[in-house]
């Protein structure tokens, strides 16, 4: 088996406690929210939103993928740090063996906010077709997801304090 890691960091003008509030917390009504048609139903099916919880995510009309087992792995909220796992998919395809993230919220300039997340491809061989490319591809669907939920928290400062 072989590893992948890629890393991504965004710089955010909103503050840790409320990113990590919204964006990773309670993702499972936010990200819908901000973004109609993403998911198609998310289901727990163990567990109750900590360390160990598993959940069917089935995504939207118009996704490349059907649907995905994403597994919560470890829930810092002191230090704003969430890793969960995709274990199962189509969105592994024939290669990858599951996908691990780790997201780390710190403080940032002004008050503001440092997003940085670390991606580990477990594949089932070492020799893969994992291509900067595709790693590029997932990197600005990521950015894309960030930018609207930054945006949806700017427009509604209320929310997530």
């Amino acid at each position: 088996m072989g590893v992948v890691t890629y890393e991504y960091e965004v710089v955010s003008t909103l503050p840790p406690s409320r990113l990590f509030k919204a964006f990773l917390l309670d993702s499972d009504n936010f990200i819908p929210k901000v973004i109609p048609g993403a998911f198609k139903s998310i289901e727990t099916l163990e567990g109750n939103g900590g360390p160990g919880t598993v959940k069917l995510i089935t995504f939207g009309e118009g996704s490349q993928f059907k649907s995905a087992k994403h597994r919560v792995d470890e829930v810092d909220e002191a230090n704003f740090t969430y890793k969960y796992s995709v274990i199962e998919g189509d969105a592994l395809g024939d290669e990858i063996e599951s996908i691990s993230y780790v997201v780390s919220i710190t403080a940032g300039p002004d008050g503001g906010s440092v997003v940085k997340t670390v991606s580990s491809y477990h594949t089932k061989t070492e020799h893969h077709s994992i291509t900067e490319e595709k790693i590029k591809e997932g990197k600005e669907k990521a950015k894309a997801i960030f930018h609207a939920v930054e945006a949806h928290l700017h427009a509604n400062p209320h929310e997530y304090n």
